[in-house]
């Protein structure tokens, strides 16, 4: 017999993905190994992790519905074992403590449970509300036999936290200050090259019981090819305060207008003014590229308004292969006459098509 992952998170096979969560919660804090210390708590608290993360995968939860462990893990309860078409065998190789964080969002999440009342609930149970989650804090039910039975009293237990100077004092982890955002503009040439930025801040830092103001350099490295959007980070650079962690810093880059060119990703834009006569017969032109070079483009056919024409491998370097570039795109703006002479119009109503 394989696993009942339903039992151990203590659901039926119905179960929503909200109530595994649920259920998922409450086994966890139950058997975590930080607070519980009995004999097998620790392989417990991992199958509870395996148990989770089976049954919220829709595929994986679909084969182990109709073949059990052993069909999902490729044994002989599935036909043709792990080689049926189309399946992989499963083996949890996740961190559970990883997946505890990401389920309640928080390093150190018993920091944020307090127990209502200092005392066993009704039907040997014990009522904790978390501020895990949106939407306010939420009820569980937690047997009175699990390893955090102690948490209601004033010291001494494994949430000692609690101070005597009154039943609400509780110490909380410092939380981090929200980032900051600065803007960095940046001109297409940098992104073409690549540059290093120095970038002054000013900032609070704790001294001793003082605060004093500090100015600081940081060196935001541009790579070639960066597109607008692209964040760089600096941990923890933010002021400091007695009880909060520094914000991160973070630059966004924006390109800078350019007088020539426009970018869309890696290719960069020129619009090119042509003449009426040069878009009707023909011609050369000089289009400039990003570093500095001119390319002769030959007008051979007509050429209407807002047409384009690309240029290979004459854009910005891809952020990700920065040795491949993108095209260059001339994009057509034929300049009408103000006025003809009657002898030009004569002329080209003769030669030019009607319709």
């Amino acid at each position: 017999m394989g696993k009942d992952y339903y039992k151990i998170l203590g659901v039926d096979k119905n179960a929503s993905e909200d109530e595994l969560k649920k259920a998922y919660r409450k086994m966890a804090l139950k058997y975590h190994p930080d607070k519980n210390k009995s004999p097998g708590a620790e392989e417990k608290f991992k199958e509870i992790a395996e148990a989770y993360e089976v049954l919220t995968d829709k595929n994986k939860r679909t084969i182990y519905d109709q073949y059990g462990e052993e069909g999902l893990k490729g044994g002989g309860g599935m036909p043709g074992g792990s080689s049926g078409p189309g399946f992989t065998s499963y083996t949890f190789q996740g961190d559970p403590h990883e997946m505890f964080r990401n389920v309640f969002g928080d390093d150190d999440p018993f920091a944020g449970i307090f127990r209502s009342g200092f005392g066993g609930g009704p039907g040997g149970s014990t009522r904790i509300f978390t501020s895990f989650g949106g939407g306010g804090p939420e009820r569980m039910d937690i047997d009175d036999d699990n390893p955090f039975h102690s948490f209601g009293g004033m010291g001494g237990g494994p949430f000692s936290s609690f101070n005597t100077s009154g039943m609400g004092g509780m110490s909380h982890k410092p939380r981090k200050d929200p980032a900051v955002v600065h803007d960095l503009p940046v001109s297409l040439e940098d992104i073409f090259n690549g540059t290093v930025k120095k970038m002054k801040i000013s900032r609070k830092i704790l001294d001793g019981k003082t605060v004093r103001k500090e100015d600081k350099i940081l060196q935001v490295e541009i790579k070639k090819g960066w597109k607008a959007g692209t964040k760089i980070t600096f941990p923890k650079e933010g002021d400091q305060n007695p009880n909060t962690i520094p914000a991160d810093i973070v630059f966004v880059v924006k390109d800078k207008p350019h007088p020539v060119f426009t970018r869309d990703g890696s290719d960069t834009i020129y619009k090119a003014k042509i003449s009426l006569r040069d878009a009707l017969c023909g011609g050369t032109i000089n289009v400039p590229t990003i570093d500095g070079k001119k390319i002769p483009l030959r007008l051979t056919d007509i050429v209407k308004p807002g047409s384009k024409r690309k240029i290979n491998s004459e854009g910005l370097p891809h952020p990700k292969q920065p040795t491949k570039r993108g095209d260059l795109v001339v994009e057509f703006d034929v300049k009408f006459p103000d006025q003809l002479s009657q002898s030009a119009k004569d002329a080209l109503s003769a030669t030019l098509p009607a319709r």
